[in-house]
């Protein structure tokens, strides 16, 4: 079953605003077809804006996405090595129209260990039930693609999400990620076990 990143319009980044002044709505999503326990490394997306190097938001988000794939067992792929997924985000400024999906609890979906693919009986597969939501005031999209599909298999969104300039946006920024990755309970296979440690540094 085909199942495409998620396409999102009218949208623009947020530079500028006043802090949050509600707490965020956090959700995600995720793909049947995931393989989430093969996973074990990762590379960012490169791009314009946010996504640049050379932004200071986009170095905070970077960061802050780093830090959490660290400490579930991933890490950054070595130079000249395929990574097993590639992440992208991307920050919208006010409302927006977003579709989302009802599905299962993420972690007991990973837990059970199910995956779909192409040799899956169709009577069997689970199906998407589309949900359209209304998300307020700035979102900050996470999603990771299956590098060797080309399919996005998981997406974290937090709205609600008004960056200041300054120092102050940073801070809300990487508070954000820690939200939308709380969403996203999946440690590498065997690192809690210590059988999936690295010494390379993601810094």
């Amino acid at each position: 079953m085909k199942w495409y990143v998620t396409l999102l319009a009218g949208s623009g980044l947020l530079l500028s605003g006043c802090l949050m002044s509600r707490e965020a709505r956090v959700e995600s999503d995720y793909s049947y077809a995931g393989q989430f326990r093969r996973y074990r490394t990762y590379e960012f997306i490169s791009g314009d804006g946010i996504n640049s190097d050379t932004s200071r938001l986009g170095k905070a988000v970077r960061d802050a996405i780093r830090s959490r794939l660290k400490i579930q067992g991933y890490r950054s792929a070595a130079i000249r090595r395929r990574p097993d997924l590639l992440v992208n985000f991307r920050l919208f400024e006010g409302d927006m129209r977003f579709r989302g999906y009802a599905q299962d609890d993420f972690s007991r979906w990973v837990k059970a260990g199910y995956a779909e693919d192409e040799e899956t009986p169709k009577e069997a597969r689970k199906g998407y039930q589309p949900v359209r939501l209304i998300l307020a005031e700035g979102t900050l999209l996470v999603t990771l693609i299956d590098n060797r599909t080309n399919r996005a298999v998981w997406n974290g969104y937090a709205s609600g999400v008004s960056v200041p300039s300054g120092p102050q946006g940073e801070i809300v920024l990487r508070r954000s990620v820690r939200s939308i990755f709380d969403q996203y309970h999946v440690f590498t296979e065997g690192y809690l076990s210590g059988q999936n440690t690295t010494s390379e540094a993601d810094d």
